[in-house]
């Protein structure tokens, strides 16, 4: 007899850019759900914001039983249920705690000086430039192109990601 009352970790698929909205319909429906979240810059035509982004675009993990899962593609927004080999994917505590701390160690890591940034606004954007100075809500940076160094807004900028 398969026992159907164990609670797991399952993923469910959403409509494009609908993660937060599912989440918050599943919440008020009483499901334990984790979205796991992002802080980074968004770059406007006229401003820069720090914004939370989901870290997998259209995936929400749910805490639930099977039967329970199965009520929960009802759920406007919610598109369907991940599968693995013809069952609906659980994905193990480990894993969705490797996650948190993931996100966790990425939060903790400021920038520092040395570190290379790009600015993403305003009459210099795209020009990148090594930190000097970091003080409360700006940069010091040394732009080599043009021999220079600036005064950045915090906000302003976003870590250049270089191979090596």
């Amino acid at each position: 007899m398969v026992q159907t009352d164990n609670v797991n970790w399952y993923v469910l698929y959403t409509a494009p850019r609908a993660e937060k909205q599912v989440k918050t319909r599943l919440d008020a429906l009483g499901v334990e759900c984790w979205l796991p979240l992002h802080h980074t810059p968004r770059v406007w035509s006229d401003r820069v914001k720090m914004v939370d982004i989901p870290l997998f675009n259209s995936y929400l993990f749910v805490r639930c039983t099977d039967p329970k899962l199965r009520e929960l593609i009802l759920v406007y927004g919610v598109v369907r249920i991940v599968y693995y080999n013809g069952k609906p994917a659980i994905v193990r505590q480990k894993e969705i705690d490797a996650i948190k701390d993931f996100l966790a160690q990425a939060s903790e890591h400021p920038l520092c000086p040395g570190e290379e940034v790009e600015i993403l606004c305003g009459a210099m954007k795209h020009v990148s430039g090594k930190i000097r100075k970091i003080k409360k809500n700006h940069l010091v940076l040394y732009l080599e192109q043009l021999g220079a160094t600036v005064c950045v807004k915090l906000d302003d900028v976003a870590r250049v990601n270089r191979l090596k």
